[in-house]
């Protein structure tokens, strides 16, 4: 990694390990430890999200105006302030507006490190970039959760003031890191400032992205949008799952990650990323079938963890794959002056699914539980399916970079011009 990359991913990593000191604990310490109730910490999470969906329309336009460094630095500083305004609040009107801070800066955080990562990477060395951020935010989760989990004190409200005053000291963090960052020129990316054109209407006319965004919505909402909401009910309620067990899935699910993301690379980078897609849609499909054991079958309480465990491990295995595959897909389908636009049209269709999921899930996965299964192995067959479909609208460079790489031809796309135009 060249100097820039170096410090883009050591901003990541440090970002990440602020937000796994609090994200797990957001709802427990506006309920419970700032005695606001249950109704206010659920209006608090919709807020932390519907922050993200208000902000994202706008904010690829942003990048690729003015750069993704100022909008990334901006970002950070106003995460940094609803952090520390969230563990300042006492009241229902100062924490809504402490979530809406932490919830934009934290999604325009996404989009804005995905361009720097584009800008400094090649078609060859784009794979292994994003398989490293993959890797680095949830280790960074992973350690930022583990070491809050022993810090916080439901008790003490000065425990939560530390937490988020961390999290908010890692975003100031991250802004003076991103601010030493200069960005290269490479040979993807012919200019280091483009000049934003386009807009909604060409990426709307860019089928391959469309289809890219559709299968992303379903990808999100098959796996992550269930992972602490339907899947979380359905493991309690029908397989008899102790909440306690709950956190040791999610740690095997964050271990598989970790252990797997550089055995799988690999494996990954040598061949067709449509393909990588689909074979991740089969094995969710089997992670949902043991999910399904665990909960319809029969078995001793014992097998019914194990397979729920399992089902962690499983989804791990697959974003492990998907990792160092989507997201430089969405960098080699964007023209050059509409990198930021295009993974900020991807973050969003990401947001969207983490809000539309638990919406869906959580009341199919508490009460429905064999339709519950059922509709998401068919959810993820489809991954399948939509993956197929995509390759077919790819180029050899776009479905196949290796063959780029060992040829050291660089190919670039852009979206399909009406005929007329072309006349």
């Amino acid at each position: 990694m060249g100097a820039a990359m170096r410090r883009i991913q050591a901003g990541n990593v440090l970002s990440a390990f602020g937000l796994g000191f609090t994200v797990p604990y957001l709802y427990v310490y506006v309920a419970q430890v700032r005695d606001l109730g249950a109704g206010t910490a659920g209006a608090v999470l919709a807020v932390f999200a519907m922050a993200a969906l208000v902000v994202l329309p706008f904010t690829g336009r942003a990048i690729d105006r003015r750069g993704p460094l100022p909008v990334l630095v901006v970002a950070a500083l106003l995460a940094s302030a609803g952090a520390l305004g969230m563990g300042l609040a006492d009241s229902v009107p100062t924490v809504v507006l402490a979530a809406a801070l932490l919830g934009a800066g934290t999604a325009v955080m996404q989009p804005a490190l995905a361009t720097m990562i584009v800008w400094c990477s090649s078609t060859a060395t784009r794979t292994r970039a994003f398989a490293l951020q993959f890797f680095l935010q949830n280790l960074g989760l992973g350690i930022g959760g583990l070491i809050g989990g022993q810090l916080v004190d439901e008790s003490w409200p000065g425990s939560f003031l530390l937490l988020f005053s961390i999290e908010a000291a890692m975003f100031l963090v991250l802004a003076a890191i991103a601010a030493t960052v200069r960005m290269p020129r490479t040979p993807s990316i012919t200019d280091p400032r483009p000049e934003g054109k386009g807009g909604v209407r060409t990426l709307l006319g860019h089928r391959a992205m469309v289809q890219l965004c559709v299968l992303g919505f379903v990808l999100f909402f098959a796996c992550y949008g269930q992972f602490e909401s339907g899947l979380a009910a359905y493991g309690t309620e029908a397989a008899g799952i102790e909440p306690s067990t709950l956190g040791i899935a999610l740690a095997a699910n964050t271990a598989v990650i970790v252990a797997a993301q550089f055995l799988v690379l690999r494996f990954v980078e040598r061949r067709r990323r449509s393909r990588v897609i689909a074979s991740v849609g089969l094995i969710w499909a089997v992670a949902w079938l043991f999910a399904g054991y665990a909960g319809l079958g029969h078995g001793s309480q014992a097998m019914a963890t194990a397979a729920f465990v399992t089902t962690y491990g499983l989804f791990g295995l697959g974003e492990a794959m998907l990792s160092p595959t989507v997201a430089p897909l969405v960098a080699d389908l964007a023209p050059e002056s509409m990198v930021g636009q295009y993974n900020s049209a991807f973050a969003l269709v990401k947001q969207l699914a983490l809000a539309v999921g638990p919406a869906v899930g959580g009341p199919m996965g508490a009460a429905l539980h064999g339709p519950y299964i059922v509709t998401f192995v068919l959810f993820s067959l489809g991954i399948t399916l939509l993956a197929l479909r995509l390759g077919a609208k790819l180029t050899p460079a776009q479905d196949h970079p290796y063959l780029v790489a060992t040829s050291r031809v660089v190919a670039r796309h852009r979206p399909e011009q009406p005929v007329e135009a072309a006349a």
